[in-house]
This record gives structure tokens, sequence and C-alpha cells, in this order.
């Protein structure tokens, strides 16, 4: 990788950074042009995150493609250092897929809620995008607290009481989140002098004593951080009134921020954590407390009568999935787990916002009608004939099509992405003790709440479609313009593309995993990356010159 695309693996955090600046020299009332600047900036991303995702995806060797770029022309481990490979591409790839529905629904409406949407928006993308790209763990801190800050103004986007409290219970989660995470970093520098995440998996075999506690302590606090963003149980009880609470646009990208917990886990635990004397550090951890999440999901899924808390609940199932399958340790099973990632994203951005288009034609009390009905019946329900003013042709078909695909994605049914993604997880589990000896008790508890959480989410929206779309009181189909239903349909068929494509996609994710799981190349990229205008080593003093 050399030339002008040594320089694209910056543009994913400079984008958004100088769209969202200069979109604040806009006044508010200029709608218009500020939508224009942050379509045309997402647009940019998106083309800019595909190219590296096919380079990445291009690269050759046994140990897969690395793109390094050293900030400021400063070598590693003392320079910043910004990294792509096969699973940082994938994410800016999933990232831009859901800013472009997200950010198109939004015009309809939502954007014009609230002051600065579009700076915060593209902020919001600055802080993901560098979260997957830095090298290093204090400016993944750094990433972080971009991300969170904008997120906070975002959540409370479009006012109300519901949001304010949510918002606020948010925050003050974050932000004692925030302050554990830097007590993690100051701890692992500390204890290891480097914060460079190559340098530090070439130094942690080395570190012993006292040391080696101090280290062992930091990374104890940087995995709860983590698994408080990824919404583990006990630790996610803030998730599921924060996301129900978001707008519509709001609460579909933040279906990816609870990935970004999942992205660093797997990344420390396989570069970081995955040899010597931490090999399987926290592994137990990952395993019962992803269980232990999938089963309060599931729960809370089949508990849910709002949709928004319905869709949250979903989002914990989904990280309960990723964790507890992290701590199984089986590439096979992790593939599987990262082709479930992206389909499970992509279903629930594309449901939140779905969300809000099947609620614009009810009343506040339907719900609670539609029960009474199922329980005493209706003896005197008399036809009529409403006339609609209807946006676009066939609505309620539309959005009833939509929300029955989101349920065979939910629910993990064939044949869509859902199923492939489950079927692959659950083939690598059943077979990963085929030759080694029985299959072990964990496993078969994870097969269990896998099945379970898939039949509630199916009983669950079955039951939120029939009273949905077949037991509606009013009876008024609601105003919905294409641009809000372009958006979901483009998700749900990505979905399906990705169904189609099953085959390629999960060789790419096996060649993630695979090169995750050798991280001498990832080191090496690092470590040896030449800086610019400095010749190479050459001689037998190994000097270089300018």
């Amino acid at each position: 990788m050399s030339g002008w695309q040594q320089h694209l693996i910056i543009a994913p955090i400079l984008i958004p950074l100088v769209a969202g600046a200069l979109l604040l020299f806009f006044d508010e009332r200029e709608r218009v042009v500020k939508a224009m600047i942050s379509v045309v900036s997402c647009l940019a991303l998106a083309a800019v995150a595909i190219t590296l995702f096919r380079l990445a995806n291009g690269g050759s060797g046994e140990g897969g493609f690395e793109g390094v770029y050293l900030l400021g022309n400063w070598p590693a481990p003392f320079g910043i250092v910004l990294v792509v490979d096969r699973l940082s591409a994938l994410m800016l790839v999933l990232t831009s897929i859901l800013a472009i529905p997200a950010l198109v629904f939004a015009l309809a409406r939502w954007h014009a809620a609230g002051a600065h949407f579009h700076t915060l928006f593209q902020l919001l993308l600055m802080g993901l995008n560098g979260a997957f790209l830095t090298g290093d763990l204090f400016n993944l801190f750094v990433f972080f607290e971009v991300m969170l800050a904008a997120s906070y103004g975002l959540l409370m986007h479009g006012s109300g009481s519901m949001r304010v409290k949510a918002g606020m219970h948010y925050i003050a989660v974050n932000l004692a989140a925030a302050l554990c995470f830097l007590i993690g970093v100051s701890a692992i520098y500390g204890s290891a002098g480097t914060l460079n995440m190559a340098d530090l998996a070439v130094r942690i075999g080395e570190i012993e004593g006292e040391r080696r506690m101090l280290l062992e302590a930091g990374a104890g606090i940087l995995g709860i951080v983590f698994l408080i963003k990824a919404g583990m149980w006990p630790l996610n009880f803030w998730l599921p009134g924060a996301y129900s609470a978001a707008t519509a646009p709001v609460a579909g990208i933040f279906a990816i921020m609870s990935k970004v917990g999942i992205y660093v886990i797997l990344r420390l635990s396989l570069l970081v954590f995955g040899q010597g004397e931490s090999a399987g550090l926290g592994l137990n951890v990952l395993l019962y407390g992803g269980m232990a999440t999938i089963a309060f999901g599931t729960i809370g899924v089949l508990a849910s009568q709002a949709l928004g808390r319905l869709a949250s609940y979903s989002v914990l199932v989904s990280s309960g999935t990723l964790l507890a399958v992290l701590g199984l340790s089986n590439g096979q099973v992790t593939a599987g787990a990262l082709f479930y990632m992206v389909s499970s994203t992509m279903t629930i951005c594309a449901f939140f916002m779905l969300i809000e288009l099947v609620e614009r034609g009810q009343d506040a009390g339907a719900s609670v009608l539609a029960v009474t009905m199922e329980a005493y019946g209706d003896a005197d329900e008399e036809e009529r004939e409403v006339e609609v003013g209807i946006t676009m042709p066939g609505t309620i078909a539309v959005l009833g099509i939509c929300f029955a695909a989101c349920g065979i994605l939910l629910s993990g049914l064939p044949p869509l992405s859902g199923f492939v993604a489950k079927f692959a997880m659950l083939t690598g589990m059943i077979g990963m003790n085929a030759q080694e000896g029985p299959i072990s008790a964990s496993v078969w508890w994870i097969v269990g709440l896998l099945i379970l959480s898939g039949l509630a989410a199916l009983i669950s929206m079955t039951r939120a479609g029939i009273r949905t779309f077949w037991a509606s009181m009013e009876g008024t189909v609601p105003r919905v313009l294409v641009m809000e239903m372009a958006p979901v349909m483009l998700l749900i068929a990505l979905t399906l593309t990705l169904t189609i494509k099953a085959g390629p996609a999960m060789t790419y994710m096996e060649e993630t995993v695979r090169n995750l799981q050798q991280p001498a190349t990832y080191i090496d990229a690092v470590i040896n990356a030449r800086r610019a205008g400095v010749a190479e080593a050459s001689g037998p003093d190994g000097g270089g010159g300018l």
C-alpha cells in the first residue's frame, strides 16, 4: 500500500471531522445546505470504506493485509498509528452502510427537531471510525470520548421528558465508564510503559511480579468499560431505556455503538492477551456473561409490549450472542459470529426506523385496546370505509412486508441472513469438539439459548405484527414518505444480498479470524512501518537515511 492509498487510512476520520466543522459555519435555518454537506460526507465516507475493504480483502500473504499510517511521520510505538486490516475495514463498511440510511431517514423530519444534528452525527461517525482504526489505547480513549460526547446530544435530540430522563442516565453511566477507562489505561501504561497495541503485545510476556498484577488489574478495568458498552448483563441496565427513547434515526445508528465494545474485546483478546500467560484471560467472563445477557434479553423481548423496547432488548440478545461465542475462543464459531454481527446490526437499524413508521398511524392507546379485544372480543365491529391520502402506494403492504422481514431476520428463520449466521455458529459449536470428545455443557447451553432467543423473537414479532396490522383500532394508514421507507428497504435488501453472497462473506470472515489468530503480521506491520521520506535500513549497521 503506497502513494494515495496510504492516505486513505486517515480519510474515514478526516472526512466527518471536516464536514462536522464546516457545518458549524451555517445557520440552522440553512437546512438544505447542511443536509447536502452531510449527505456528501457520508457518501464519500462509504466510498473510502469500500475502497479500504477491497484493499484489505485483496491483500496477499499468510498474515493478510495490514496498512499502517504514521501520524506526524513518527515511528511506532512513539507516535500515533492508524491501522487497517480485514476486521477494521469490515467495521468501517458497516458503519458507513448504517450512516447513509439513518441520515436519509432523518432528513425527512428529525434533522430539524433540534440544533446541530448534522454536526453531532458527523462527529459520532468520526469517533466510531477512529475507534476502529486506532492502534493504541490512549487514542482509543480519545475516540471513545468523541463518540460518546456526540451521542449525548443525539440521544436528547428532539427534546421530550423521556429522552431527557434516559439521556441523563446514559450520560452518568458513560461518564463513570470513561473515568474507569482512563484509570485502566493509566494502570497499563504504568506497568508496561507503552499503550501501542502492537508494542504492548511484544512486551506483555516480559512483565512479571507486581507490574504483572497492575497490568492485569488495568486490563480488568478496561474489560468492565468495554462490557458496559457492549451491554453485558448486569452492566446493561442503561441500554433499553436509552435506545428506546432515542429518535428513530439516532437509535438506528446507535445499533453499531454496542459493537464497538465487541470489536475492542475481540481485538485485544487475540492481539494482546491471546498468547503466553495471558492466553484465555477473561474468556469465562465473556462466556457466562454472554449467556446471562442472552437470557436477560430473551425475557425482555417476550415481556416487551412497546416495539421500541422490543428492539432495544434485541440489541442485548445480539450482544450477548457475540460475547458468549467469543468466550468459546473457536475460530470457526467466531467467523460465524462476525457474519451474525453484520446481519443483526443492519436488521436492528432497519427495525428502529420501521417502528416509527408503523407507530405513526396508531393511536396512543391502540395497543392496550388491542389486548382487551384479544381477551374479550368485539361483537359490534363494523366495516368502515376511510378516505386516506397516501404518499406512496401500498403503504401498509410495504410496511407489513418489511416488518415480516425484520421478524424473520431477528428470529433466525430461513432463508435470510439471520438463519445463515446462526446456522454457521451452531455448526461450529456442535462440531468444535467432535474429534476431542463429548460436547461441553456450556456449548449446549449456548445452543439452547440461541434457539430459545430466536423462538422468543418470533413470538414477540408475530404478536406485535398481529396487533399492529390486523387489529388496528383506527384503521388509518400512516403517511409515509418515500425517503423514509427507502432506507428501511435498502437495509433489508442488503441483508438479502448478504444471504445470496453468504459463501464469499463467510470466506472473508474466516480469513479475518485467521489473521486475528496470527498477530505476528499485525505487530510486524506496525513496529516496522516505514516513515515517509526515510529510506529502508541498509548495511550491516542497519542505518538508514533521508
